[in-house]
């Protein structure tokens, strides 16, 4: 009797440890199963070029960080001993460094350079940073600034505090995010701008002599129910570049896109560059600034023409936005 209580217990004990590894497997199974299909959703869209609805545009502004789930996920499937899960594992992580590398044409533009200047763009969340914007402004002393989210007292201070140096200006007026401000060194003549919910003005600058034409960028964000006036006022921004594409340009603003965005590489194959990617700088994130820096995303770009070499790009932290400032140095070459 003792015997055979023995061998009963040690079967009882063998088939229990049986049953926890086989529900460790199955539990590492689903769980890197769920892990790698939300990624592959996302990724795939990054593939094929759309992105499609909610919540698929709002992740790939972050489509970097789907490495940290696609990594865990991959730890499951050796929990599991899946090995078909490890491929599918080891495939996504090989699409996602794909799509991580900057994305778009550069070059050096052909030509002499003739006129150089600075840019700088910057949101002040409802105007809340124009203090701050203003003493960066004064410090860095660029050519032409563009400001996005600035509302009634926002413009009020930047005419007061601004208007000797930058004598010239294009605006929306408009309260809340809806204002927006192009300040210039260089006389301005005004375009019609693109039409969309925030104001995006446009302007033709005289830059020594030189016409460059500028336009604000301030589509939209894409959240949720909103994702086709995104697309839309995106695809006026383009519309802006492909009516005359061999005008030097400058767009600059918060895009609330990424280069992992389809409706921004579109414009970007409208013959844009990104101007920080130009010069040696890109993925820096720009929102949000305030609440999680690292793991941002960088939705705030300058865009340049094919005639434009860029240098020197520099992103500020200003007091009190989500966002941070650009400020890059540009230079017009002839016969670009």
């Amino acid at each position: 009797m003792d015997t055979a209580t023995a061998e009963t217990a040690e079967w009882a004990d063998t088939r229990e440890g049986a049953g926890r590894r086989s529900g460790k497997r199955r539990f590492g199974g689903w769980s890197a199963a769920l892990l790698f299909a939300g990624v592959s959703v996302v990724v795939g869209c990054r593939a094929v070029g759309t992105d499609a609805v909610t919540p698929v545009p709002q992740l790939l502004a972050f489509l970097p960080w789907l490495l940290v789930p696609t990594a865990f996920g991959l730890l499951f499937t050796l929990l599991a001993r899946w090995w078909t899960g490890a491929v599918w594992g080891v495939v996504l992580l090989g699409l996602l460094a794909w799509f991580i590398e900057p994305y778009g044409k550069t070059g050096a533009p052909a030509g002499p350079p003739v006129a150089e200047f600075r840019v700088m763009t910057s949101n002040v969340e409802f105007g809340r940073a124009t203090a701050g914007l203003v003493d960066a402004v004064r410090r860095l002393k660029p050519d032409v600034v563009f400001v996005q989210e600035c509302e009634y007292t926002c413009d009020a201070l930047l005419r007061r505090d601004l208007a000797a140096d930058y004598p010239h200006r294009r605006a929306v007026a408009g309260g809340g995010s809806e204002g927006s401000v192009i300040l210039s060194r260089f006389p301005l003549k005004g375009t019609a701008g693109v039409p969309g919910t925030l104001g995006m003005p446009g302007a033709v600058a005289d830059v020594d002599g030189h016409a460059v034409r500028l336009q604000l960028a301030h589509p939209m964000p894409p959240i949720p129910g909103q994702v086709d006036v995104w697309e839309r006022e995106l695809r006026g921004l383009r519309d802006v570049v492909t009516a005359d594409p061999t005008a030097p340009t400058v767009l600059a603003g918060d895009f609330n896109a990424s280069q992992d965005h389809a409706a921004f590489r579109r414009l970007l194959d409208s013959g844009l560059s990104d101007a920080a990617r130009l010069g040696g700088a890109y993925r820096v994130p720009t929102w949000p600034a305030r609440t999680a820096p690292t793991f941002g995303a960088q939705i705030d770009h300058v865009l340049v023409s094919r005639q434009f070499a860029a240098d020197r790009p520099r992103f500020l932290d200003l007091a009190d936005t989500d966002h941070r400032t650009l400020v890059v140095d540009l230079a017009l070459h002839h016969g670009g």
